[in-house]
């Protein structure tokens, strides 16, 4: 594994039911912190049915790319959540043929429909996950102190607005449209 890069998993596809908004959740696979990225709703589809193991009755675009990728000899080798530049993820697939290493720039939310379907490792980037993951390294102090978070390790207390929308975004959540949110 490359240095500077954490294994994640797909924990969830949600949508918010007020706003009908799409989530995808990664979830460190060492430890409960989570790095929430919203996507388009094709997208979100995309992920769930695989998630879930339904089948289009003709190949979506990632089921397409997919397929053209092996019959081309290429492999994807994972997939890598590789930067968050002005509130927006960006992603790398990474791509090994006859002996070659392709880096391909690519939105998350079609790079981890990639990556459900072939099968890959998923990782972030130690700073994406700096910025943005919420987990076990933090907690929500909601004391008389005012709400913020609080960093367990530090104790350093660090207000966040955005804290606040995505508690609330959390807390409205509803699984996927399908009944199914969690995969293994």
């Amino acid at each position: 594994m490359d240095d500077g890069l954490v294994e994640m998993v797909v924990e969830s596809v949600r949508v918010h039911m007020l706003s009908s908004r799409h989530v995808v959740i990664l979830k460190e696979k060492a430890r409960d912190r989570y790095l929430p990225i919203w996507i388009g709703p094709w997208e979100a589809s995309a992920i769930a049915m695989k998630l879930q193991g339904l089948t289009p009755e003709r190949p979506l675009t990632h089921d397409l790319f997919a397929t053209t990728l092996e019959e081309l000899g290429a492999r994807i080798d994972r997939v890598v959540i590789s930067e968050l530049a002005d509130e927006t993820f960006h992603a790398r697939i990474i791509l090994e043929r006859d002996g070659h290493t392709l880096e391909v720039d690519a939105r998350p939310s079609d790079a981890l429909a990639l990556a459900v379907r072939s099968k890959v490792r998923i990782f972030a980037a130690d700073a994406v996950l700096e910025q943005a993951a919420l987990g076990d390294s933090a907690i929500i102090d909601d004391g008389e102190g005012g709400e913020g978070s609080t960093l367990e390790a530090t104790g350093e207390n660090v207000v966040d607005p955005r804290l606040d929308v995505f508690r609330d975004f959390v807390n409205s959540l509803d699984v996927d449209a399908e009944g199914e949110g969690r995969s293994s």
